[in-house]
């Protein structure tokens, strides 16, 4: 007899699952997408009954995507899935920007509204990353990651649940039960992955701790009837900031201290006109305003990533302003290093503290990305010390040197943890290696296990690698540009957790393995 949708639901509702998640975007569905991956079952709850909605379509939806994040797409194949960067450029960034630079040259990206050029960085200085390396920055928008999500996750078998939202959890040393609008669910643990003002976060009690905002921003799309009043780029001046890009896309910045985005009032067309002619000091005319929505660069990060069964991810764990698009990159981050970890957890096949590292390494690099965005608003500010610090920093970042700085962080090229072992490599993103027969490295990640990388077909790297089972597998074979190096242990998010230059140490080997895997029988 076939099972009814209603029955269906019942079952679903009593099934324990090994994870809830809270949240079905970009973040909750990925952090899905790894757990299923590794075997778990998973439901999403998603409070809005559709997924589509105009914020996140262009030009609102829009995002930069970095290099981790390209990286971690393409090790899941799902990077090929991506179409809207192949069709059109961004629109935060108008060619009319190149303007601000002192000749002709490709826009790598922004700080503070600071333009660096492709043409000022230099390579050379990241070694490890190849010429076969993906690209560092790609553009999409939320509603594409989401739907290309989505149908991973569900051909993964994840359970989603639209127009649901938590209302209350109580967890015990066994696992947790979830209310949402009069449903119950059972699971092993608890994600909340759903946002600035997280429902998770909110009824576990997590601390979040941070900086009150200096300005209300707006992301708005009009119809100009003189846009030529208007200065290309993204301007700075004594009362704001503003910038006017493709398709009649509008940002501002007004240093109210987030006062009108705190007032809970709408955006209307004569509010966003008097504010561009305050802050552009001209005239011009809006004659019709499409969609608006406000903002502030409030920043604040929890205290702590984890209370017991309960997980935070994503904006549910970090907000900041969204200047130079890092936000949406740090959650996919956060997925991709939790994912792993606790399924390695919920199946034992953990070493002890597996996932206390989710938050030793996460933590650090969301304290970064909030301090580069009270940076940018620093400099930012329409006042004499900020003007002159945006001075400075112009000068700075059209050397070589500086574009190189800024684009390694916009880029998140620099992004590194802190893990044992004496290798330079070592907490850094694997080099996508080209093996023998052109088989790419980031190809053959696809599954989500670890790997022992062997360059020179030792046997007892082989015998190692075995002990651990379907953890880690053996790859052996020679690679096109080596680096020097002889072998590297790969942790499942692609993470290097030990490399050696020469015939390797097998007690630090074992030592790196220990941290990260469990042998066969062992759990």
């Amino acid at each position: 007899m076939k099972t009814t949708l209603k029955e269906k639901k019942s079952i679903a509702n009593h099934f324990i699952y090994d994870v809830i998640i809270s949240g079905a975007g970009p973040v909750g569905l990925f952090l899905a997408c790894e757990l299923a991956l590794a075997k778990c079952s998973v439901l999403i709850l998603e409070k809005e009954a559709h997924p589509k909605s105009p914020l996140k379509q262009i030009p609102f939806g829009i995002r930069g995507l970095s290099a981790p994040t390209i990286d971690a797409l393409y090790r899941r194949g799902l990077l090929n899935e991506l179409q809207l960067h192949k069709r059109i450029k961004s629109p935060h960034v108008s060619s009319a920007a190149a303007g601000q630079l002192s000749e002709p040259q490709r826009l790598g990206g922004h700080f503070a509204g600071i333009p660096f050029s492709f043409n000022h960085i230099d390579l050379s200085q990241w070694k490890y990353r190849l010429p076969s390396a993906t690209d560092v920055s790609l553009i999409s928008e939320m509603e594409e990651l989401e739907i290309i999500l989505t149908s991973r996750a569900e051909a993964l078998g994840v359970v989603i649940r639209r127009g649901l939202a938590i209302t209350n959890f109580h967890q015990n040393e066994f696992g947790l039960t979830v209310q949402s609008d009069g449903h119950s669910f059972q699971s092993k643990w608890l994600a909340g992955c759903d946002g600035s003002r997280s429902i998770v976060r909110k009824t576990g009690g997590f601390e979040f701790a941070g900086t009150e905002p200096e300005f209300t921003g707006y992301s708005t799309q009009v119809t100009i009837a003189d846009p030529e009043k208007l200065s290309p780029g993204r301007n700075l001046t004594s009362a704001g900031m503003y910038m006017l890009s493709q398709p009649n896309y509008l940002i501002m910045q007004d240093f109210d201290a987030g006062a009108f985005h705190q007032s809970g009032k709408p955006v209307t067309l004569e509010h966003v006109q008097n504010l561009l002619r305050r802050i552009s000091n001209t005239d011009v005319t809006i004659t019709s305003l499409h969609l608006a929505t406000s903002w502030t660069d409030r920043a604040r990060q929890a205290t702590t990533y984890r209370d017991k069964r309960v997980l935070l991810a994503g904006d549910a764990a970090h907000i900041h302003a969204p200047l130079g698009g890092q936000g949406l990159n740090l959650g996919l981050g956060d997925a991709m290093n939790l994912g792993w970890k606790l399924a390695a957890v919920i199946q034992k096949k953990a070493p002890e503290g597996l996932l206390d590292s989710y938050e030793t390494e996460r933590y650090p690099v969301g304290a970064q990305v909030l301090d580069w965005s009270r940076a940018q608003v620093a400099i930012m500010k329409p006042d004499p010390a900020a003007f002159a610090l945006n001075a400075i920093v112009r000068d700075l970042i059209n050397t070589r040197d500086g574009a190189t700085y800024f684009a390694g962080r916009v880029w998140g090229v620099f992004t590194h943890y802190h893990l044992p072992g004496n290798h330079p490599l070592t907490g850094h993103s694997v080099p996508n290696f080209e093996l023998e027969a052109g088989t790419m490295l980031g190809e053959l990640m696809q599954d989500g296990r670890g790997m022992l990388l062997d360059f020179d077909g030792n046997a007892s790297l082989k015998a190692l690698a075995d002990e651990y089972g379907d953890q880690m597998k053996y790859v052996s074979g020679r690679a096109k540009e080596q680096l020097g190096l002889r072998a590297v242990l790969i942790r499942p998010d692609g993470i290097v957790a030990w490399a050696s230059g020469k015939d390797p140490d097998h007690k630090e080997l074992q030592k790196a393995v220990a941290c990260w895997f469990v042998p066969m029988g062992s759990s």
